[in-house]
């Protein structure tokens, strides 16, 4: 093990949706500790003004038009990222959405896009991540880091996301098959699921949500992007290097508050 086991020099991430919100915020905590990044998002504008912000940490910087829904895009966007970036370390499957639709107003098409994008989109992005470290394994170069993005509907019920909980559930059955698959090669997997945070998805720092989260979260607040940043610096750092298949909340304490 390294000196400092959370210096994440000489190791690259490759993130989706990270334009914004909280995959925004898992590549400005990686840079931050020394390693290099690879963002992925829908907007060349949003993706520019990311890099801007991200590069200013003094780490490479590459940005890539990707819609995690096109096969394809996502195959060939892991091609260039490997091309320029020499590796990949660490593979996050951050892009997502959600709606508020009660499940009996649900059709399949609304059902359907939510999978495609936040289930099938995923488990592209892992497998083609796990593709390389497997490959890195094959010639002598063990070890990496998929990490998938969870939420609190990984527990329990919440009105009108029924269809963003069932992506989200699939994706936490899938990173227990890759860890239980990928152990022997030194791949890990695991989910981080995130309390009520301040995104444009969830309305910002002035969401309707702000009072819910106050009164039922012991840290009386909404979580920011920065607040997960410490979790996904360790996972891909060699400090978690024997920690895998795990589903690790981060939430203010939302999840085990009675209230």
């Amino acid at each position: 093990m390294a000196n400092n086991p959370f210096d994440l020099n000489g190791k690259v991430a490759l993130i989706t949706g990270a334009n914004s919100g909280i995959g925004l915020g898992y590549a400005n905590a990686i840079a931050e500790a020394g390693g290099d990044v690879v963002l992925w998002g829908r907007r060349a504008e949003r993706n520019a003004e990311a890099a801007t912000l991200v590069g200013e940490h003094g780490g490479r910087v590459l940005t890539d038009e990707i819609d995690v829904a096109d096969e394809a895009a996502q195959v060939r966007g892991f091609e260039h990222a490997i091309a320029e970036m020499g590796r990949l370390d660490c593979v996050i499957a951050n892009a997502g959405f959600a709606g508020l639709t009660p499940m009996i107003d649900l059709s399949t098409e609304e059902f359907g896009r939510h999978i495609a994008i936040s289930q099938v989109g995923s488990f592209v992005t892992l497998r083609e991540g796990a593709r390389h470290m497997v490959k890195r394994a094959e010639a002598g170069d063990s070890g990496g880091s998929l990490i998938a993005t969870g939420s609190l509907t990984n527990f329990m019920g919440t009105w009108g996301v029924g269809h963003y909980a069932a992506a989200k559930n699939a994706i936490a059955a899938m990173i227990r098959n890759f860890a239980v698959e990928l152990g022997a090669q030194g791949v890990r997997a695991n989910m981080v699921c995130a309390g009520l945070i301040a995104t444009d998805m969830t309305g910002g720092p002035d969401s309707g949500l702000k009072p819910i989260a106050e009164q039922k979260t012991p840290i009386a607040r909404m979580g920011t992007p920065e607040d997960l940043g410490g979790i996904v610096v360790y996972l891909m750092s060699d400090a978690a290097r024997y920690h895998t298949g795990d589903i690790i909340t981060v939430d203010g304490g939302r999840r085990i508050n009675g209230n």
